[in-house]
C-alpha cells in the first residue's frame, strides 16, 4: 500500500498540543514548504492544530511568510526552540512580543540532542556552548521574560565542566526529500543538503510518533537504490508529492549544487572589489595549505571565490557545517550549499567532526565585538537572530578569523588606487565596550590557547593576553580619525603596527602565500 497521501490527509496527522521537528536550511533550501503552509490553512480554517512546540535546528524560512512563520499566528504554536531565527521575522516578532515561549540552542547540539533522542538516551553532553548566552549560567538559550523552563543544567566530570542538554519528547518529523517510493523510501539526490532528516525520523518514531515528508516526485517500488536511500520508508508514515518544489527561494534546481556534475560559477557569484572583499582576500591570507576551514555567511562565503581567483582553491579543504566538503559555496540566500561539492553528509556526522577538533580554521562573521574579545551575533536591539552553527564551528575551531565592516548603517566606501576611501561613515558602532549578547566568549579562547583574530575593512586585530590589540590599519586610512575615534574602546596598538597589503584593495586576484 502506497504512503503518498494527499495534502489534507497528512496534515490532519498533526494534533493539538504536538511536538514537532522540523529541519531545512533556510533560504528555502530543503524547505517542506508545500507541507507547512497546509498545516497552516488547516489552522487558520478550523483552529487546530494549535498548543504545538516547534523544533528546527537551523534557520527555517525566506523572510516571507515561509518556513517556521507559516506557524507564527497566535495559538498555533506555544513554544519554538531554534538555532536561527532570522529567516522567520514573524516568529521573531511573537517571541519579542513575549506571545510564545523562544529558546536558542546551537545549532550542532540540536542535532545531535535529536540523534540523543532517537537513541532513547537522556540528553547530550557537550563543552559547547560553555561561557556563552547558551550557558546555563548565563541565560540558558532563553529569548524572552516568559521563557522559564531550563534546557539544560552544568556538569562537571574531573574539574572539567560541560553542558548536559536534556531530551524531550517528539510527535511529529516534517523533513523533505527529493523522491520516494510506494514504500516509502526517500532519496536526496535533487537537494543540496542531507540535514538531520534520518535522526528525526528516528527519534519520533522511537517516541510513538508520525514521520511526514514531502517530495518533489514518486517513483515505482525499488525505483530508488538502496544506497541512495537517505531516510528508509520503515520511519515514514506520511508522503506529499509537490511538483513544483524548487531547490531553494532563489535557485528552481541547479545540477552543480546537488553534486550530480560539475561546472563554472554562475555569474551571480561575481564578487565585485570592494570593502567586503577586501575583507574575504585578508581572511583568506590567514590560511595555510592542507587546511580544513569552515566558512560562515555573508563576508567569509566569498573566501571561497577569493580561492577560486587566485588559483588556490585545490589547497584547502572548505567546509560548511550543513554537511557540505569541497567545493565552492553559494553566496546570499542559498548560502549553506555549494557549487561543485565533493560530498554532501549528514549534518548531525559533519557536527560531530567539528566538535571533535576537525577544523583547523574557521572564518566567520562577527556584528559586534568587544574590549574583552567577545563576539556577538546572537542578539541586536534586543531582537533575536540566534546563532545557527556558530557556537559550535567558533568555539571548537583550532583557530578563529572573524570578519565585519567596522562601522554599519549607512557605511559608503570604495576600494581606489590601492586605497580604501570612506566615503561616508557608518551610524552604528560595532567595536564596542560590551556586546549586548555573548555568542563568543574572548577571554574563554584566552583560557583555551585559541588564536583569534579579528578582520575589519580597514583594520585588523588579534586577541592578545591583555586584550584585543590593533596590528593592521589600511592604506589611506586615518588612525585616529578613522579607527580609535570610532571605536567604543581603547584598543592595544601594537609597536608593529603596519599597513595593510595594497592588493586587498586592488581588482586583481591575491597572491596567497599558503
Amino acid at each position: 500500500m502506497s504512503k503518498c497521501m494527499s495534502l489534507e490527509e497528512a496534515v490532519n496527522l498533526v494534533k493539538d498540543g504536538d511536538s514537532l521537528w522540523l529541519s531545512g536550511g533556510g533560504g528555502g533550501i530543503n524547505d517542506p514548504g508545500y507541507l507547512l503552509s497546509g498545516l497552516e490553512k488547516r489552522f487558520l480554517d478550523t483552529g487546530s492544530p494549535a498548543g504545538l512546540t516547534l523544533y528546527h535546528s537551523a534557520g527555517i524560512g525566506d523572510k516571507q511568510g515561509g518556513g517556521a512563520d507559516h506557524f507564527a499566528h497566535k495559538g498555533m504554536v506555544r513554544k519554538v526552540v531554534g538555532s536561527h531565527w532570522t529567516w522567520s521575522v514573524n516568529m521573531q516578532k511573537l517571541a519579542m512580543e513575549n506571545q510564545i515561549e523562544a529558546y536558542v540552542l546551537p545549532q550542532g547540539v540540536m542535532t545531535q540532542l535529536v540523534r540523543e533522542i532517537a537513541a532513547g538516551r537522556p540528553g547530550l553532553i557537550t563543552k559547547t556552548g560553555l561561557h556563552t548566552f547558551v550557558d546555563p549560567r548565563v541565560e540558558g538559550g532563553r529569548v524572552n521574560e516568559c521563557s522559564k523552563e531550563e534546557l539544560s543544567f552544568l556538569f562537571t566530570k574531573d574539574v572539567n565542566d560541560y553542558i548536559f542538554y536534556k531530551s524531550f519528547h517528539l510527535d511529529v518529523a516534517l523533513f523533505r526529500g527529493s523522491a520516494a517510493d510506494e514504500d516509502g523510501n526517500i532519496s536526496f539526490e535533487d537537494e543540496g543538503l542531507m540535514t538531520e532528516a534520518l535522526s528525526q525520523a528516528q527519534a519520533v518514531k522511537n517516541c510513538g510518533g508520525v514521520v511526514i515528508c514531502q517530495v518533489k516526485r514518486m517513483v515505482e517500488r525499488g525505483g530508488i537504490r538502496p544506497d541512495c536511500v537517505a531516510v528508509p520508508g520503515i520511519l515514514v508514515d506520511a508522503v506529499v508529492v509537490d511538483s513544483r518544489q524548487r531547490m531553494s527561494m532563489k535557485t528552481e534546481y541547479d545540477e552543480t549544487l546537488s553534486g550530480k556534475k560539475r561546472g563554472g560559477l554562475p555569474e551571480s557569484e561575481y564578487m565585485p572589489q570592494d570593502n567586503r572583499k577586501v575583507m574575504a582576500k585578508r581572511a583568506a591570507m590567514e590560511l595555510k595549505r592542507g587546511d580544513i576551514v569552515n566558512l560562515g555567511f555573508g563576508v567569509p562565503a566569498g573566501v571561497g571565490k577569493v580561492l577560486e581567483e587566485s588559483g588556490c582553491q585545490s589547497c584547502i579543504h572548505l567546509s560548511l557545517e550543513q554537511g557540505i566538503i569541497g567545493g565552492v559555496p553559494a553566496t546570499g540566500t542559498d548560502f549553506g550549499i555549494a557549487y561543485n561539492p565533493q560530498a554532501i553528509i549528514c549534518e548531525t556526522n559533519q557536527f560531530d567532526w567539528y566538535d571533535g577538533g576537525g577544523l583547523d580554521v574557521a572564518v566567520l562573521s562577527f556584528a559586534e565585538f568587544d574590549r574583552q574579545g567577545n563576539v556577538n551575533v546572537s542578539k541586536f536591539n534586543h531582537v533575536v537572530n540566534g546563532v545557527g552553527g556558530f557556537i559550535n564551528i567558533s568555539q571548537n575551531a583550532g583557530r578563529v578569523v572573524f570578519t565585519g565592516t567596522f562601522t554599519a548603517v549607512g557605511l559608503r566606501e570604495e576600494c581606489k588606487e590601492g586605497r580604501l576611501q570612506i566615503l561616508q561613515e557608518g551610524r552604528v558602532q560595532k567595536l564596542v565596550d560590551t556586546v549586548e549578547q555573548v555568542s563568543f566568549s574572548g577571554p574563554y579562547a584566552r583560557q583555551t590557547g585559541q588564536p583569534v583574530l579579528f578582520v575589519t575593512e580597514r583594520a585588523v586585530f588579534r586577541l592578545a593576553d591583555e586584550g584585543v590589540e590593533l596590528t593592521e590599519i589600511a592604506p589611506g586610512i586615518d588612525l585616529q580619525k578613522d579607527v580609535l575615534d570610532v571605536m567604543g574602546f581603547e584598543p592595544i596598538v601594537s609597536r608593529y603596527l603596519k599597513v595593510m597589503d595594497p592588493q586587498l584593495f586592488q581588482d586583481i586576484p591575491v597572491k596567497l602565500n599558503l
